[in-house]
């Protein structure tokens, strides 16, 4: 098992098994954590200075969440990201981003306009500065304040329900630097279309968002599938 991922932010607020439960997470959404990586829980206990009894409350509610499988005799490790799982979430995610740019061309303010305009900046210098988790955070910020601008307190909820889940395929796009390029021109695209509330370019300039980052990820997936083949 890996020990590069990050000890626990403690909360003064949050009960420990939630501490443990969002480190694990958070671990596994941002790859320190890899697909098919068993789960002891010793080892976990130790290495975050806790019990075990968190630990093991903290493995259920990751199973629960699809992110953790629990493997007869071997006991639970991080889920695979498959096609059939990336799938299922860039397909709602698609629809979803198409409507938030169209909403967006409508409903934007001057002051979200000038947020994008910088959020876009800001992922730039993240993608010059090479930092993985930085470029994914950009990225993040960035797609947010287009869905903060739909007004659509649904449609807000139903994107952040989906966007952890997200997260985790997002995370495996951005590793790979030859798409930060594109990553860049499909973002100054969608900004540009919605300062000129151009619907049809934005909402095509967000599928393709998409379609790109799903072929990206598949061929990442089938690269991980031969190096355990060899």
């Amino acid at each position: 098992m890996t020990d590069n991922f990050q000890t626990m932010n403690m909360d003064e607020f949050l009960p420990l098994r939630d501490v443990v439960f969002n480190t694990l997470r958070q671990a596994i959404l941002t790859g320190e954590l890899k697909p098919g990586e068993r789960l002891m829980e010793i080892h976990l206990a130790n290495k975050l200075g806790v019990s075990r009894t968190p630990i093991r409350e903290a493995i259920r509610k990751l199973e629960l969440e699809g992110l953790v499988t629990m493997i007869p005799r071997r006991g639970a490790e991080v889920a695979q990201i498959t096609e059939k799982s990336m799938n299922d979430v860039l397909e709602v995610r698609r629809a979803m981003d198409a409507l938030c740019v169209e909403l967006a061309c409508d409903r934007i303010t001057e002051e979200e306009l000038e947020q994008l305009r910088d959020a876009c900046r800001n992922f730039e210098l993240a993608v010059k500065n090479g930092d993985v988790k930085k470029i994914a955070q950009a990225d993040v910020a960035l797609h947010d304040i287009i869905v903060r601008a739909t007004g659509n307190a649904r449609l807000i909820q139903l994107v952040n329900n989906l966007s952890e889940q997200m997260y985790r395929y997002r995370f495996e796009y951005i590793k790979d630097s030859a798409q930060h390029d594109n990553l860049i021109e499909e973002h100054r695209v969608i900004y540009e279309s919605i300062v000129r509330k151009d619907k049809e370019t934005a909402s095509a300039a967000a599928k393709t968002h998409i379609d790109n980052q799903k072929k990206a990820i598949i061929r990442q997936i089938r690269l991980d599938k031969q190096r355990l083949q060899v």
